[in-house]
């Protein structure tokens, strides 16, 4: 008799979700052949061979005003997702970070008797801890991939798996199609984010960067859902090269860089580059976060080290003198000595490789 097919249905609403989701379905699909996936995911997700029924590029919607200008959309996901869920029937759904939409899905998902998995649980301990309830009465395993987030679940009565950061393993797998920079001036990477929203407010703010620091090479590392029309002013300038959908092998060549806040900054500290964070939101948005979110750093590398290791510049701080003053600081010994052996510190925090591998066996083995 031919064993029953397992569905599962996955939510990752972004980029670093799209790839980490890829990644656990890679190992998913080494431990049981047996498996259905429907996901909303990007092209990560489209290259292991999932079925992608909704693009992270209709789904990436940042900050507190700029959700209030795509509500409707928003909601519209939101029933399409509810009624897509009923017609699959899955065994399993997994929910990969993306709090806003998928703790709104696992309330009703439960309701409906659909079993929960949440894989990078939402960054609760950062703002709306309130939240722990509805991962209490609505998730029925989540898996954790930051050290300190076990603790914390801990703290609230909540067992938590941790797996590792799935960034090892993603990392460790890297296979560089290039060497290390051996220009003449000195490279720096651009990740100004994978958002439209992001990139229109600090990507300015970078251009005029690479259009006074002539001293060196500028790589813009552009995301692979963005398109040159994203950006404005790029071609006509000597010291900027643009390479799009391949930030690891801008990344392994770079000797610094300037990054907007997110996972790429795990990531560039994870390739020992040496970096300047970047935000700047909409106004009135960083005004509401300021008051609700209760972390001193905005940064993956700051937040696991607990301390100020790489500069943050943050919305007004955020300007051409600034980022040009900072970025040269990276190239000062003392300094950039400092930052990598920080970097050293964080990868033995993170502990070991193997994330993907031992989320999919708990998936697959409860």
């Amino acid at each position: 008799m031919e064993k029953p097919v397992k569905k599962i249905y996955l939510i990752a609403g972004e980029a670093s979700g799209d790839l980490h989701a890829a990644n656990l379905i890679r190992s998913m699909k080494l431990l049981s052949s047996d498996l259905d996936f429907r996901v909303w995911g990007g092209d990560h997700c489209i290259r292991v061979g999932a079925k992608v029924v909704k693009h992270i590029r209709e789904l990436a919607f940042m900050g507190f005003v700029e959700v209030l200008f795509n509500l409707k959309t928003i909601v519209a996901n939101l029933q399409f997702c509810k009624r897509d869920l009923l017609a699959f029937k899955p065994d399993i759904l997994i929910l990969v970070d993306y709090p806003g939409f998928n703790l709104r899905i696992a309330k009703w998902a439960k309701s409906k008797g659909i079993r929960v998995v949440y894989y990078i649980s939402p960054q609760l301990w950062a703002w709306k801890e309130g939240r722990i309830k509805q991962i209490r009465e609505n998730v029925d395993q989540m898996l954790v991939i930051l050290p300190f987030e076990k603790e914390f679940y801990k703290k609230h009565k909540i067992h938590v798996d941790f797996v590792g950061h799935p960034l090892l393993d993603v990392i460790d797998a890297y296979t560089p199609a290039v060497s290390k920079n051996i220009a003449d001036k000195p490279m720096v990477a651009l990740l100004p984010g994978s958002r439209l929203m992001e990139v229109k407010q600090i990507w300015p703010v970078m251009l005029e960067a690479v259009k006074r620091c002539k001293e060196y090479q500028f790589v813009l590392a552009m995301a692979s859902n963005m398109s040159e029309d994203d950006f404005v002013e790029m071609r006509s300038l000597p010291n900027l090269k643009i390479v799009k959908g391949k930030t690891y092998e801008v990344l392994i060549q770079a000797d610094a860089a300037l990054v907007t806040s997110g996972t790429a900054t795990l990531e560039t500290a994870l390739f020992a580059v040496p970096e300047v964070v970047c935000y700047k939101g909409h106004w009135l948005s960083y005004w509401i976060a300021k008051t609700v979110i209760k972390v001193n750093y905005i940064s993956l590398v700051n937040l696991i080290l607990n301390r100020p290791l790489v500069t943050e510049l943050i919305q007004n701080e955020l300007n051409p003198l600034n980022l040009i003053k900072e970025l040269n600081l990276l190239f000062d010994p003392n300094n950039r000595g400092r930052i990598l052996n920080g970097y050293a510190e964080l990868k033995e925090v993170l502990g070991k490789s193997g994330a993907s591998d031992k989320a999919a066996g708990i998936i697959l083995n409860q």
